[in-house]
C-alpha cells in the first residue's frame, strides 16, 4: 500500500523556519519532521512514498537525490567515481517518487495530480507536518474492515489554554492545558479507496478536505478511527520549540523505531 504525503504547503505561521525550506523539512532532533513521519510509516512496513511537492519542492528534491551523502558517513577517492558509504541510518527499501503538483494548488489539486502513480485499490495519504503514535497496521485492518471509501484519524490534542469550570461568576476548578477527549479533530493519517479521485479535480483551486472529505461524510462514506495517544502538528514556532524539547529529552512518543 502506497503512501501519499502531502508537502506542498508554504508554512505561513512558521516563517522563522520556512522562509528557506518548505515545512515538512523543518528538522527535530537533526532530521526532517517528514523522514520522522516517514519512519513511522516504515515502522509498520509501509515503505513506498509518494511526496506532493510545490512551494520549495526543490529542497526536498536534493534532500532526497543526496540522501545517502547527506545522512551517512562515506569515504570518497578524488580522482575517481569511487565513493563507499558507511551507514548509520537503516532506511533501506524506501521506495520515494517526488511528484510536482504546483505551487499554488491546494490540497485536493495536489492528489489529484499523483492519481496515475496510485494503481492499488487503497491507498494511505498524511499531511507532512504531523506525528503520532498511531499503530498504522491497525488502523489499516479498521479501513478494510468497514468497507467505505475513507478513514480518518481522529486525534484529541491538548489544549493550549486552561479550563475554567465556573458557577455564575465563580470559578469551580482550573484545569490547565487539558487533553479534549471527547473533542476530536481530523489528524489526517487517512486510509482511502482509489474512487476517491473521482471527487477531486486538478483545478488549483480543489481542496481535499471540502471535495473530498465533505462529500465523503454526507454520503455516509467516511469513518474515524479515533486515537487517544499522541499527536502533534508543527503549525507554529511554538510547535515547533515543543517537538524538539521533547526529543531533547528523549520523550518523543511517535519515536516507535
Amino acid at each position: 500500500m502506497k503512501v501519499v504525503i502531502l508537502c506542498g504547503g508554504q508554512g505561513m505561521r512558521l516563517r522563522e523556519e520556512t522562509e528557506v525550506k518548505p515545512k515538512p523539512m523543518v528538522e527535530i532532533g537533526g532530521m526532517p519532521i517528514l523522514w520522522h513521519i516517514m519512519k513511522t510509516y516504515a515502522h509498520y512496513g509501509f515503505k513506498e512514498f509518494i511526496l506532493c511537492l510545490g512551494y520549495k519542492g526543490e529542497v526536498i528534491k536534493n534532500y532526497f537525490y543526496n540522501y545517502e551523502m547527506l545522512t551517512n558517513d562515506f569515504t570518497i577517492e578524488l580522482g575517481t567515481k569511487n565513493v563507499d558509504i558507511i551507514p548509520r541510518h537503516a532506511e533501506h527499501g524506501w521506495k520515494v517518487t517526488l511528484v510536482d503538483t504546483g505551487k499554488e494548488a491546494m490540497t485536493g489539486a495536489r492528489v489529484k495530480r499523483i492519481e496515475k502513480y496510485i494503481t492499488d485499490d487503497t491507498f494511505m495519504l498524511t499531511y507532512g507536518d504531523g506525528v503520532i503514535d498511531l499503530d498504522l497496521n491497525k488502523l489499516v485492518a479498521f479501513h478494510c474492515s468497514h468497507g467505505k471509501c475513507g478513514t480518518v484519524t481522529g486525534v484529541s490534542p491538548q489544549s493550549r489554554y486552561g479550563e475554567l469550570t465556573i458557577d455564575g461568576d465563580h470559578v469551580v476548578s482550573f484545569d490547565e492545558k487539558p487533553v479534549q477527549e471527547n473533542n476530536f479533530i481530523s489528524g489526517g493519517y487517512f486510509v482511502l479507496n482509489r474512487s476517491v479521485f473521482q471527487r477531486l479535480s486538478d483545478q488549483d483551486d480543489c481542496v481535499f478536505e471540502k471535495s473530498a472529505l465533505n462529500s465523503l461524510a454526507q454520503e455516509g462514506q467516511l469513518k474515524v478511527y479515533t486515537h487517544q495517544g499522541f499527536w502533534q502538528c508543527v503549525d507554529t514556532f511554538r510547535d515547533y520549540k515543543y517537538l524538539q524539547g521533547l526529543w531533547d529529552n528523549q520523550q518523543a512518543q511517535w519515536k516507535k523505531w
